[in-house]
């Protein structure tokens, strides 16, 4: 699994081969700020790839949605409204999760994270 903190334009562009190197397909990002970590990460994974999105206010999430829509890969996205650790939690409960996502995205920036 590859972890990244913080999204500058370099630190996208890097991951983005990264995500292209290891074919990632699923993903998860907690925290979504103003959602640009998130498109990075749709455009650099394929058409069949998924990524949950969790974070407390989902105006953070609307910031970027008209950019993800624009792009077309809000297919890919699943915003989940809620604190990361009850999430993390379900999801971790449930087997086939177990070991399951190749990329993971925290913003460094949310101190309750």
């Amino acid at each position: 699994m590859l972890y990244y903190l913080a999204a500058g334009p370099d630190v996208s562009q890097l991951v983005t081969m990264l995500l292209k190197l290891i074919n990632a397909k699923k993903t998860i990002e907690i925290g979504v700020f103003t959602g640009y970590s998130l498109l990075t990460t749709a455009l650099a994974i394929p058409n069949d790839g998924k990524i949950t999105a969790i974070d407390v206010n989902r105006e953070t999430y609307e910031i970027g949605l008209p950019f993800i829509r624009k792009a077309g890969v809000e297919h890919k996205i699943n915003f989940i409204q809620s604190p990361a650790l009850p999430i993390l939690n379900e999801l971790l409960q449930e087997e086939e999760n177990e070991g399951s996502f190749n990329f993971a995205f925290v913003d460094a920036d949310k101190i309750n994270y």
